[in-house]
């Protein structure tokens, strides 16, 4: 039997996800023979053509002139032009070409439309807006950078003319993110396919005709791939109807656990949930003739009577040590787009080269964070390796790739195990380059630190979330905001970038909570702690405890609808009665500031359009805690 995995669009362009490459790796350990594609690549590539964009163009003056957006309007008057630059820029983003930076650099190179605007905020007086992030040596980086906004320009009349769910990253996410219907998706798959849509197609024929597969294996880690995972599979069953299709990943694993909606084994013959080496054993045991649909694990099927049926076979799952080396067999590594559309140095590592991603430990050794899925298996079931093992993994993957970057993806990678690693590492005088994500724990001394970079760490990120105490004790995130100044100030002075995740909206915050929180942050960006952060919309989920439990946390659920399909967010009435929203805005504004350099001595008041509280902390307590 031949398994064949696909990457839906739209996930990353700068590398591929994962999740194919660790199930092709171990399927290919037990001598199974196993492929993969990355179709969400190749659906970019198709259309960023000469050829593509004019099948663009052409959608685009059917458009009534009235309904044509000024993105639209800008391609089809320089369309001559993007269609003779589209070529030479893909080859320049994929590293084929470097030399063109220098015509790009001319700014009369390519057509530069509404996304060109960003630019012109960071006017210096000697005329070179963009002098203060490049300097005179950054030609290639400031090349990347107007290629990316020149691409991001094409998305927008990708999504415009052609196809209004589309995005980089995400595609018709509204379509399955937290859905309680199934409906919504089966109205969108049962219209008369986009332009898009018809790409897709062809491109799933040409990679079944290649492989000849007896099963395909969709991953879906986001509810943006959903959408291009059923037409995808919607096209196997016309045209090949005897193969069988299985759909797993993460936006499988949180959303859909309470599946009751038979019309999505229309598409799909399997769906399984939580890791997948396990249930897939099982599946290919049962297409074989080795074991009935009853004992599946962790799987859901449509019986004969079209109700859904939740197999769960009591099976131990693989070890995490047993589950074999990642593979990138097959995937166009010198095809990846290497996008820069934040300047901010920490900040672009998320879609700037080509990174290998590994996992450290299988699921999270903290698991208390009141906002996180504790409950999943993706967080719960906590399992390391050895850090021998891992480094012989790092080596397979290097030989394998050519390349010596890596992204190490876990939900928090334990302190214990990445210095074992880094010793290990160092030993064996392996040079990788190397990022990943942790809690900013004591543990993390400037030692470990010095250690950690000197095996080649390039950046962390971690959760700060509200840089309160108050919260952040509710939140039980076990750390303070002195210590996360601390341990980000001791990565910063060993030379290693710091990103830190923020959090707002969390129950019964208020405002001054949330002035005082933006205070922090000022104080840690002007202080050299962190160089990189997001704010975000606390979102209560109905696997964290805040979901589970939410009279803990001072608030109350709105109940949900009946759910047959996906169900994941839920929304809750806070008595604090504070508007977010607003405040959400300025906390945005500011970050953004920070991350180019700019306001760190200002007012934080002055990033809000609406009237707030002064802060009521010191303007030196991240001073202070730094010589504590």
């Amino acid at each position: 039997m031949k398994v064949l995995s696909l990457i839906p669009p739209m996930t990353q362009l700068n590398t591929p996800y994962p999740s194919t490459a660790y199930l092709t790796g171990f399927l290919r350990s037990r001598k199974i023979n196993a492929v993969q594609e990355d179709l969400a690549l190749a659906l970019v590539l198709d259309f960023f053509t000469p050829a593509g964009l004019a099948q663009i163009r052409a959608q685009a003056l059917s458009l009534p002139e009235q309904e044509r957006s000024a993105s639209v309007h800008f391609f089809l008057d320089y369309f001559e032009d993007y269609q003779s630059t589209i070529a030479p820029v893909i080859a320049f983003l994929q590293g084929r070409d470097s030399t063109l930076s220098h015509r790009i650099n001319s700014r009369d190179f390519l057509p530069e439309g509404p996304r060109f605007t960003v630019i012109d905020a960071f006017d210096d007086d000697s005329g070179d807006s963009l002098a203060w992030a490049f300097g005179a040596l950054g030609s290639q980086d400031r090349a990347r950078h107007f290629a990316t906004l020149y691409l991001n320009d094409l998305s927008d009349v990708l999504r415009d003319a052609v196809d209004d769910r589309f995005e980089f990253v995400r595609y018709a996410e509204s379509l399955a993110s937290s859905q309680p219907s199934f409906e919504p998706l089966a109205q969108a798959l049962a219209a008369k396919p986009t332009l898009m849509d018809e790409y897709l197609r062809r491109l799933t024929i040409e990679a079944l005709d290649k492989h000849q597969p007896s099963l395909v294996l969709l991953s879906v880690p986001f509810p943006g791939a959903m959408y291009a995972a059923l037409r995808i599979a919607q096209t196997i069953k016309a045209s090949y109807p005897t193969i069988k299709i299985g759909l797993g990943g993460g936006y499988v694993n949180t959303e859909l656990r309470e599946l009751d909606e038979p019309r999505i084994f229309n598409f799909v013959d399997f769906i399984t949930l939580d890791s997948g080496e396990r249930p897939l054993l099982s599946l290919l045991e049962h297409l074989a003739g080795k074991r009935s649909a009853d004992r599946l694990v962790r799987t859901f099927i449509r019986n004969e009577q079209n109700q859904v049926e939740y197999k769960n076979w009591p099976e131990p799952d693989i070890p995490f040590e047993d589950v074999g080396t990642a593979t990138w067999d097959g995937l166009p590594l010198d095809s990846y787009l290497s996008l820069l559309d934040m300047l901010n140095p920490m900040h672009r590592l998320w879609s700037d080269g080509r990174w290998n991603k590994l996992t450290v430990a299988h699921g999270c050794y903290w698991k208390k964070c009141s906002f996180c899925d504790v409950s999943l298996d993706y967080i719960s079931r906590y399992e390391t390796a050895s850090a021998s093992l891992l480094v012989d993994r790092i080596e397979a993957i290097i030989a394998e790739t050519g390349q010596t970057g890596f992204h190490f993806v876990d939900e928090a990678a334990p302190p214990k195990i990445l210095k074992a690693l880094a010793e290990e590492l160092l030993r064996r005088k392996v040079l990788i380059s190397w990022w990943g994500n942790i809690r900013f724990e004591k543990t993390f001394t400037p030692e470990l630190a010095q250690l950690l970079a000197k095996s080649g760490c390039i950046a962390m990120s971690g959760g700060l979330e509200v840089a309160s105490d108050r919260l952040l004790k509710l939140m039980k995130k076990g750390v303070s905001v002195n210590q996360v100044a601390q341990v980000t100030k001791s990565f910063s002075d060993a030379g290693i970038l710091v990103h830190a995740y923020l959090m707002y909206g969390f129950p019964t915050q208020t405002v001054q909570e949330t002035v005082d929180s933006l205070e922090y942050v000022r104080q840690l960006f002007a202080n050299g702690c962190i160089q990189s952060g997001f704010f975000h919309r606390f979102s209560c989920t109905v696997h964290s405890p805040v979901g589970l439990n939410p009279q803990e946390y001072g608030i109350k659920l709105i109940p949900l609808p009946p759910v047959s399909f996906a169900k994941n967010d839920i929304g809750f009435i806070d008595p604090s009665g504070v508007d977010h929203v607003a405040l959400g805005l300025g906390l945005k504004k500011a970050i953004y500031n920070f991350m180019h350099g700019i306001g760190l001595d200002e007012d934080i008041r002055a990033w809000f359009d609406i009237l707030v509280p002064k802060p009521s902390v010191s303007r030196q307590q991240i001073v202070k805690a730094l010589r504590m």
